[in-house]
């Protein structure tokens, strides 16, 4: 079921995606070469605690998952498309790195992700961490009032596929609300005009995930959590919590 929130729940949600915001800031100003994804984890978590807030991630459980998530951020490198469990392993020269982030505060909850690199970047990971960021663009400019959840989709999916990316199929958006996973799903690839129809009130976490390659191949790791790419190749990850407004999609997690 797809709940609307008032425009006092959004205001609420956009309070707990300022928190995610300036968490996932202060993990990027701390990422550099010798940084272990342990620490980068710290700095969420200092970041969560001052503002009072929660983490939707820690202690999480879907069914798929042989563990509970034990940390408050996803910490996914090269070859990693999402889910990263952080570890001890240090950043080094020219790692691509996604950071999945969430913030709860006073019941509501926000979801954002960012990809960058650390050190000398390589220009093909520029280029695919900037069409990413495009695809979030579009698919947000999508989604406005009229439209359905297809137009975001078929917006995500078309960057990514005239940049020569591929897509890992099953994983996209979703409804976000009181609860980190809410209805309906967005799919980063579909046909436009279909699915359901977007209304204002609806809060939607739209997350493009590429794939360098151009292949959509991808296993999950060892640990249970970690999507890698099939053919080793780069991945970037990034995501916005949306309001669907009257007025036009309002971004709740932007970063200042």
């Amino acid at each position: 079921m797809v709940e609307l929130k008032t425009d006092t729940s959004i205001d609420a949600m956009y309070a707990a995606g300022q928190v995610l915001g300036r968490a996932l800031t202060a993990v990027r100003q701390a990422a550099d070469v010798g940084v272990s994804l342990l620490e980068l984890d710290e700095v969420a978590r200092g970041v969560l605690r001052e503002a009072g807030a929660g983490s939707p991630f820690l202690g999480y459980r879907p069914s798929f998952a042989p563990t509970a998530f034990p940390a408050v951020i996803c910490a996914s490198v090269n070859d990693a498309i999402v889910h990263g469990i952080p570890t001890r392993y240090r950043l080094r020269d020219g790692d691509l790195v996604s950071i999945d982030g969430g913030a709860e505060l006073d019941g509501w909850v926000g979801d954002s992700a960012i990809s960058f690199t650390v050190g000398e970047p390589r220009p093909a990971d520029v280029r695919l961490i900037e069409t990413a960021e495009r695809a979030l663009a579009a698919g947000i400019e999508a989604a406005v009032v009229g439209n359905r959840i297809g137009d975001i989709a078929h917006a995500i999916g078309t960057v990514c596929r005239d940049g020569g990316y591929g897509i890992p199929e099953g994983f996209g958006g979703h409804g976000i609300g009181r609860r980190m996973h809410e209805d309906p799903g967005v799919p980063n690839e579909g046909r436009p005009g279909r699915g359901y129809p977007l209304r204002h009130g609806m809060a939607l976490a739209i997350e493009p995930m590429l794939i360098a390659s151009g292949r959509d191949g991808y296993h999950a790791a060892a640990d249970g959590w970690t999507l890698r790419t099939d053919d080793g190749s780069r991945a970037a990850h990034v995501e916005h919590t949306v309001a669907i407004t009257d007025s036009g999609p309002r971004i709740l997690t932007a970063r200042c």
